[in-house]
């Protein structure tokens, strides 16, 4: 830049927080949880139970209706209803916080004459920024230095790349011949106008360029703030939340139909059944206008009680429960979940294309040699000559957008990628010489041009060696840094070793290409570094401009990345899961096979490896046919992303891809799932679903693994709550119809609903990632949520409690195991004994629903949500027995009768033992 930067002091830093206020935005005010409570009674279940509760009321006062059924249904109402709600509002608000404490962005900034990293919410007003390609802008500023093409859609819509240019010192961002650093300066309040070239606005992104801007406005003064645009996850409705929402209306429709169906027929049976089809009969019996209002009140609550258990209210919050109660598991292993579409999907990928840098190799990349034009390695930047070394500290260090902090003793490297941080840490960074250069302009590296470019003039004496001093034009030197591709055959000369240049012939060009290649076997990139007299005259292509036709070649650098011990396991892992692993790389074809037959990327002869350039020759039919076998793209441009997600996904393929730079976004957001690297820009995490904190590939594949996990617990969530259905609906339609009033009451139901719904929800939400879901392949986009295998355990479990039910209602044998009431009969005892035979064999069956397997127990205190919920669900229970009295229409049982209940409700376990043995003898069958 211009001048070197001090930035604010501590003191400053505080001044200014003191007087503009900090960056930290306002948080958008969320549903509360009174809000949420209230919103739930719009539910329609709620509404309908409401009505039959203000009915049961009225009944009460003319004497045909106890008090206490009136208290049992507002008490279950308003108890159902609050533990919903309060489930969801704090699995929604830990979602939030572990969020938003993971996705704090960091600045670069200038403080006490150093650059460092601080969060966003530390920027105050006169910070000096350093932004750089990626970089969300933290806050409201001007151009202080350098030039930024800026994406503004997030504030304006447009999305054309404004460009933004340091203001002129005649404009009125300058006072008295300086730049207006601290305060808000009548120019920059005066409008908020998004096509001043000069302005930069919190929450856009930049595109392309370096600059360092000066905050003006933090926080909520700044536009960002004001507009309250935090950016908002897409709210796309993932497959998965289709199914549920489908299935529950179907359920619901169900349970509707069947509740008005039952509720018609109970009237049928009572005004016309019970009076044996006689007119006269009939007629005497309604005549009593008590008689019909009264059946007409008890057909509603039985129609609300079906209606209750029916429908599945429960199943499309399920997604968000369960994600909630993993977030925590996630981050720990480095997965950051942005959009809730992403980690269900990722269950479903059939194929993934995979960055190689710092995903599946370490990211660690380490400068082992230099190349010089006359072909002689060097692997210390001490080994070089004083001339030659000289040559190329400057042409790394004036052609890089990575800088130096100072913290304390500690010399950091901070800004730029992978790359650029491993060339600069070649140089000792224990002696950073000052050459006295300014930057004239620049051309950043990007992966669709491969290379990046720097035009530099001297400044003041330089401290040269006279040799370049000699042979260079120091007074305008374009300094350039590629692939060889891009370089070498450009240069028609070359720097020897004492800074003499000399004539690059065709050999010297075959000894440099068969270095390069032996490099590349060994899976070490290259990259080339060349200078010019000529200047940089636009920002083009190197094919594109009239400049930089003759180059003189300083050397080439080979970069090593070792590959992840870890990654290689994990793409087997992958592999094995269904899913094709595809590397896409910008290195080039020689290096990119050698680090994919290290991955075990390529295992056969079959395998193809393309080069971008072979790539675009091929069409899209023919790419489809090949499309199997492809295991590397090799030179990759980021449109070839974009073109291969297409491509997958017309073959009905559910696609992940990943990324870390701003091209990266359009395949990131095209792909069904994007997964952004945490070391890469805003706006490629902007545009995933997640993010993987370290890079790593392993972490990709625990995000698959997490996904069929969250899958999977749905599925177990179904069965257990749609056997409880299917069981409460065919015991409340058929008990009345052959003589058995009510066998659940309202409050009864409204107590299993409960425990089906938002308990259950917890319990099977944690259970644990097993690896043998990795062994089952991809789940097919069209593939039903509910198995062959999921309804032979609803249907037999359901049909099972409910015969069961009707023998323990009916059976003599079952009501001698029970004491006589005050009534001489055995009911008020019977039925308690029943309702709690009923919640117990749910409880039990919750444990056939938590496993495919013959083991019950499997990897059951690895759920331990799942322990706990359940037994309090027990406990809960055999207390309510005791104390529920009229309002819940039980009493204390003794001993002998909770045996009886037991060993009934342990018979569900058995029965599914048997279904799963037949199953599996089935599948292995066919």
């Amino acid at each position: 830049m211009e001048k070197k930067i001090s930035g604010l002091s501590s003191s400053a830093v505080l001044e200014a927080r003191k007087s503009y206020g900090s960056n930290q935005l306002t948080k958008q005010e969320v549903e509360s949880f009174w809000d949420k409570y209230k919103e739930n009674f719009n539910d329609p279940i709620i509404k309908i139970l409401l009505v039959a509760l203000a009915i049961n009321v009225a009944f009460v006062f003319i004497g045909k209706a106890h008090w206490y059924e009136s208290v049992g249904i507002a008490v279950a109402v308003l108890l159902a209803t609050l533990v919903g709600t309060w489930s969801e509002h704090k699995n929604e608000a830990t979602f939030q916080q572990l969020q938003d404490d993971a996705s704090k962005i960091k600045c670069k900034v200038f403080r006490d004459g150093n650059v460092t990293e601080i969060d966003i919410d530390d920027i105050v007003v006169g910070d000096f920024v350093l932004l750089q390609s990626g970089d969300k802008i933290p806050a409201d500023g001007i151009i202080y230095s350098g030039g930024l093409k800026v994406d503004q859609a997030t504030l304006n819509g447009e999305s054309a790349e404004a460009k933004k240019i340091k203001p002129s010192i005649d404009s009125s961002y300058y006072k008295g011949g300086k730049l207006i650093i601290e305060g808000f300066d009548s120019e920059f309040d005066k409008e908020t106008d998004f096509l001043d070239q000069h302005k930069l606005f919190r929450g856009t992104v930049v595109c392309s360029g370096e600059a360092v801007m000066v905050a003006k406005r933090v926080g909520d003064t700044s536009q960002y703030g004001k507009l309250a645009l935090e950016m908002q996850t897409e709210d796309r409705e993932s497959p998965l939340k289709v199914k549920l929402s489908d299935l529950a209306d179907s359920i619901s429709l169900f349970g509707y139909i069947g509740g008005a169906l039952i509720a018609v027929a109970f009237i049928f049976k009572k005004i016309v059944l019970e009076n044996g089809f006689n007119m006269a009969r009939i007629m005497e019996y309604v005549g009593v206008w008590q008689n019909p209002a009264n059946d007409i009140v008890n057909a509603v609550i039985l129609a609300v009680i079906i209606i209750v258990v029916a429908v599945p209210e429960g199943l499309p919050m399920m997604i968000a429960m369960v994600l909630s109660l993993n977030m925590r598991k996630m981050l720990n292993d480095n997965i950051l979940v942005r959009k809730l579409v992403g980690i269900e999907t990722s269950g479903s990928l059939n194929i993934l294309f995979s960055d190689k840098t710092g995903t599946i190799t370490k990211g660690q990349l380490e400068v082992i040699t230099f190349i010089s034009g006359e072909n002689k390695p060097f692997n210390k930047f001490d080994e070089i000559m004083a001339e030659l070394k000289e040559l190329l500290h400057i042409s790394i260090m004036q052609n890089t957008n990575a800088l130096f902090s100072n913290e304390g003793k500690v010399k950091k490297i901070i800004g730029g990628n992978a790359t650029e941080r491993a060339l600069v840490g070649f140089i000792n960074m224990g002696e950073i010489v000052n050459y006295q250069m300014d930057k004239v302009f620049s051309i950043p590296f990007s992966s669709d041009k491969k290379y990046s470019a720097t035009q530099i003039k001297r400044k003041g004496e330089p401290s040269l060696h006279p040799s370049i001093i000699k042979n260079s034009d120091t007074d305008n030197l374009t300094l350039i840094k590629g692939a060889p591709e891009k370089i070498i055959g450009k240069c028609t000369k070359y720097y020897g070793h004492n800074g003499e240049i000399k004539e690059l012939t065709k050999s010297d060009i075959d000894n440099l290409e068969q270095t390069m290649n032996d490099l590349a076997a060994r899976a070490i990139r290259v990259i080339a570094l060349a200078t010019s007299n000529e200047p940089l005259e636009q920002e083009d292509t190197l094919e594109g401009t009239n400049s930089l036709k003759e180059m003189t070649l300083v050397g080439i650098v080979g970069i090593r990345d070792e590959v992840r011990p870890e990654a290689v396991s994990a793409i087997k892992e992958v592999q094995g899961a269904g899913i094709q692993v595809v590397m896409i790389t910008g290195d080039r074809k020689e290096t990119a096979i050698a680090i994919a037959k290290e991955s075990a990327l390529i295992q056969s002869d079959s395998d193809v490896i393309l080069t971008s350039e072979e790539l675009q020759k091929i069409s899209d039919e023919e790419l489809k046919k090949i499309l199997p076998k492809i295991r590397v793209i090799a030179r990759a441009l980021p449109t070839d992303k974009s073109r291969l997600v297409k491509v997958a996904q017309e073959l009905n393929l559910v696609v992940g891809m990943t990324g870390d730079g701003v091209n990266d976004a359009p395949a990131l957001k095209k792909s069904d799932v994007g997964f952004a690297m945490g070391s890469g820009t805003e706006v490629a995490k902007e545009a995933g679903d997640i993010v993987i904190l370290d890079d790593n590939f392993i972490s990709i594949e625990k995000a698959v693994l997490y996904g069929r996990t969250i899958f999977k617990s749905i599925r177990k969530f179904i069965i257990f709550q749609l056997s409880i259905n299917v069981s409460a609906v065919l015991i409340s339609f058929i008990g009345p119809l052959i003589g058995l009033v009510q066998p659940l009451t309202i409050t009864q139901m409204l107590w299993v609903n409960l425990v089906m719904d938002t308990l259950a929800a917890l319990a099977f939400g944690g259970e644990p990632a097993l690896r043998r879901y990795m062994q089952e392949l991809p789940k097919r986009r069209d593939e039903k949520i509910v198995s062959q295998d999921m309804w032979s355990a609803i249907l037999m479990g359901g049909i099972f409690v409910s015969s069961l039910s009707i023998f323990f209602l009916t059976s003599g044998w079952i009501a001698d195991f029970f004491r006589f009431g005050p009534d001489g009969k055995h009911d008020m005892y019977l039925y308690t004994g029943f309702f709690s035979f009923f919640v117990f064999i749910s409880i039990l069956n919750g444990l056939n629903a938590r496993t495919e397997t013959m083991n019950l127990f499997e990897h059951i205190t690895q759920n331990m949500g799942f322990i706990k919920v359940m037994l309090s669900i027990l406990v809960i229970q055999v207390i309510m027995t005791y104390i529920g009295g009229v309002i819940l229409r039980t009493h204390g049982l003794v001993f002998k009768e909770w045996l009886l209940i037991i060993a009934l409700a342990l018979l569900i376990i058995p029965l599914d033992l048997l279904r799963k043995f037949i199953m599996h003898s089935m599948l292995k069958k066919s």
